[in-house]
């Protein structure tokens, strides 16, 4: 069992006299100056859930944008500071981004290029020439801070997500000795799909500058080997799944992210979680009612349309759920200077008042939709009163609220109903798998979940809870570690 004791003990063992880094564009706390208070927040982000436990078992750096109103007055002068606030284990170092980097390299390239390149859901990528520059000048600027904080010194380089394509090879250029591997955290699309991209040869080169490249499966790693056969003179080992380019070689691996499965687990089942979940059936007038329940950002992958025109279907043709289910829709707003994500903003809202216009009596709405951000333990507490859970992602590389749902329910029960195309349905063979586009066939696995016996509640959730117990956050890293610290940096 993979715990956070035995990820200190590998670190220990395979990264001694190495310096440990990791880079993500998200911070893992946040600080906020609203008048004369200043707040910490800890961003919803599934990268961030589950690297920060990593990081305090492993120690060392986490490099991100300082993003908050007053991040620069609680860093020092070179952007550094020790955290989590009062239980200090690990080194964050936030770099400034002026406002064009961002609104080219975050807003622009990232999430108006990438993400609907990488998803695939009729969203259609932009591709303008200032976003990839400034892309190009923050992934240099990553570079620069990583090889500042690496020194002289030996060094171990964890890279996380899409923000980075080119990180690994400007680091390489620098320090060829430093072992660097990344994590892609969404999709890899297929070739005929990444070819649109007139980037796409500069991005691949990027990439094959890592040691080691993982995705969450194997079928997105397979993507990947064929965008790389197709664009690039490299050499494909098929075998060893591996590439080979002008004398460096990158391994290509599957590794499913998970969770903190027990601090997850045991903070669900606490008697703090049980007042707050008391708390919120009071607040909101949920007493009686069987809670379905959805978490994510409002993001047009995430399916929420989808889900929405499902439960119509299910009122409209099942009359007896009327004042019997609530949705409880946490919908947390994301990237809103895009236009893309505004109007999918207002499409949701509107989507929601059509519902409950539609089926509300003088005491009961259907949806509930809360636009905020939701703290740990509010989520807790809402994973706990859920009778479905459910994750409808048009497409997703892992989708990590399904695995939390999962270790929160130590009491067995509640219904996972999953879209079949996250990469959460590979793992999780136990819950209730849909195709979010076919509004029927979703309407109907919701029927299912919902008149699941108790028994079949029960004997699903326990294989799933020992599927999430055994393949946690901790061996999700430790794997990735163990990994990348046998290879010879190419």
């Amino acid at each position: 069992m993979w715990t956070r004791e035995r990820l200190q003990d590998l670190v220990t063992e395979h990264l001694r006299g190495f310096r440990f880094i990791s880079v993500a564009n998200r911070e893992p706390y946040i600080h906020l100056r609203d008048g004369a208070e200043l707040r910490c927040i800890e961003p919803d982000s599934g990268v961030v859930a589950a690297l920060d436990p990593v990081m305090r078992a492993a120690g060392g750096t986490w490099i991100a944008h300082g993003s908050g109103s007053a991040d620069r007055e609680t860093a020092d002068a070179r952007g550094r500071l020790r955290v989590p606030p009062g239980t200090e284990s690990y080194t964050l170092r936030r770099i400034w981004l002026t406002a064009a980097q961002e609104e080219g390299y975050y807003y622009g390239f990232s999430n108006g290029a990438l993400w609907p390149l990488c998803h695939i859901v009729y969203q259609r990528p932009l591709f303008e020439k200032e976003s990839w520059n400034q892309y190009v000048a923050v992934n240099r600027a990553f570079a620069d801070a990583v090889l500042e904080e690496i020194g002289g010194d030996r060094a171990v380089v964890f890279i996380q997500d899409y923000h980075f394509a080119l990180l690994s090879r400007f680091i390489k250029e620098k320090m060829p000795g430093t072992i660097v591997f990344q994590f892609w955290h969404i999709p890899w699309p297929n070739s005929e799909t990444f070819r649109i991209c007139p980037w796409r040869r500069e991005i691949l080169e990027g990439l094959l500058g890592n040691d080691l490249i993982a995705f969450h499966i194997q079928h997105h790693c397979n993507n990947f080997l064929e965008a790389v056969d197709r664009e690039l003179e490299a050499r494909i080992d098929r075998e060893r799944n591996g590439v080979m380019m002008r004398g460096s070689s990158t391994l290509i691996r599957p590794h499913p992210i998970s969770v903190d499965f027990h601090a997850l687990s045991d903070a669900a089942g606490s008697p703090a979680t049980a007042a707050r979940t008391a708390e919120f059936r009071k607040r909101y007038h949920l007493r009686g009612y069987r809670i379905l329940l959805s978490v994510g950002r409002l993001d047009y992958t995430k399916g929420i349309l989808e889900r929405l025109e499902a439960l119509d279907r299910l009122l409209s043709q099942h009359p007896e759920f009327r004042e019997k289910i609530v949705l409880v829709e946490i919908g947390v707003p994301t990237r809103s200077r895009l236009g893309s994500y505004s109007r999918f903003q207002s499409q949701v809202e509107a989507a929601v008042d059509a519902v409950n216009s539609r089926y509300r009596t003088p005491d009961w709405d259907p949806v509930m939709f809360f636009q905020d951000h939701q703290d740990r333990a509010s989520l807790l507490a809402w994973y706990r009163m859920a009778d479905v859970c459910l994750v409808t992602s048009l497409h997703d590389g892992m989708n990590l609220v399904a695995k939390e749902f999962i270790a929160a329910r130590d009491d067995g029960r509640g219904v996972l109903l999953l879209s079949s195309f996250t990469g959460a349905a590979r793992e999780l063979r136990q819950a209730l798998l849909a195709n979010p586009y076919a509004t029927d066939e979703l309407a109907d696995r919701l029927h299912e979940a919902l008149t699941m016996p108790e028994s079949e509640q029960e004997a699903r959730m326990t294989q799933m809870r020992e599927t999430v117990r055994q393949h946690n956050v901790y061996r999700w890293a430790g794997k990735l570690i163990e990994q990348a610290a046998r290879l010879e940096p190419s």
